[in-house]
């Protein structure tokens, strides 16, 4: 039976394999930006995912084909079903906004990520997360008042709406990640995941699939290398470090949104998006004001 407890490891390294993660999550954004423009959000998802399916599988067929324990299996059918929901509500939006925009937008989970943390882990948080979830709102109240200035279009408060409702379920998929990654190894992860959210999104497969173009199947592949690789990245880091101090890797993700919807969409930067973003971040950061009073090492179960 293997050991799923991690080492003892510095949260500094963990911290940088998650904002490694959140690179590669990043950069896939802009492919499944481009696939749900062309084939619609349900078929970009599970073409993805699907081929996600067949690379996770050969690293877990190589890792040994470890066999998910109970407890491993109810953390990844919850985690799956979680992550079908909120992948279906973010790209849908993303579509239909700025990449930075919705990834400004996407920044509250963090935060609701500490709140939960607390709740379901029992991990410390301090007063201060109460005011910071009040100025964090006060941001996403500055990017939703810039949508008038860029003249997006009806469809981009709806955008927002499911970018919002996205990030909700995302704050939960970050704290049972960390339960998660204490009970199964990355290799199981990866592909336990994958599988479930394909079987998930199948069930709708006799009304919605159909067959990409050819010229979409090399950007459904690279998504699909990104994204499991973001899941290995990810898993490691969670398994060795507290969820409200790693989620602070997600305002990484901005940089990388603002360059690549401008390269590749033509998308500029709002001022009330820069603005907004920075008030959520200053107040997510603010709230999440623990990480020099973590220990040296982060055991599983601490």
């Amino acid at each position: 039976m293997p050991d799923h407890h991690p080492r003892a490891v510095t949260p500094v390294l963990a911290f940088a394999l998650a904002a490694a993660g959140i690179g590669l999550f990043s950069v896939m954004d802009a492919f499944m930006k481009s696939l749900t423009l062309a084939l619609g959000v349900y078929n970009a998802l599970i073409w993805r995912t699907g081929t996600s399916v067949l690379i996770a599988g050969a690293v877990w067929g190589a890792a040994g084909r470890p066999v998910p324990s109970g407890r491993a299996l109810r953390l990844h059918l919850l985690r799956g079903s979680i992550t079908a929901a909120m992948a279906l509500l973010f790209f849908w939006g993303l579509a239909r906004v700025p990449m930075a925009q919705a990834i400004s937008l996407a920044y509250v989970a963090p935060l609701l990520a500490l709140l939960l943390g607390a709740w379901l882990l029992g991990e410390r948080v301090g007063r201060r997360v109460a005011l910071a979830s009040l100025l964090a709102l006060g941001g996403v109240g500055i990017i939703l008042a810039g949508h008038g200035q860029l003249a997006l279009g009806p469809d981009a408060l709806w955008g927002a709406g499911a970018i919002l409702a996205s990030a909700v379920l995302y704050a939960g998929n970050l704290v049972v990640a960390r339960l998660q990654s204490q009970a199964a190894v990355p290799a199981e992860i990866a592909f336990v995941q994958s599988l479930i959210v394909t079987a998930i999104l199948l069930t709708a497969a006799p009304w919605l699939l159909h067959l990409p173009p050819a010229a979409e199947w090399w950007k459904i592949a690279v998504g699909a290398a990104l994204g499991t690789g973001s899941l290995f990245l990810l898993a490691w880091a969670y398994a060795h470090g507290e969820t409200g101090y790693l989620a602070t890797t997600e305002y990484t993700s901005f940089v990388y949104a603002a360059v690549l919807g401008w390269l590749v969409f033509g998308e500029r930067v709002a001022a009330t998006t820069l603005l907004g973003a920075a008030v959520i971040v200053a107040a997510c950061l603010w709230g999440a004001r623990r990480g020099a009073d973590l220990p040296a090492a982060v055991e599983a179960g601490a």
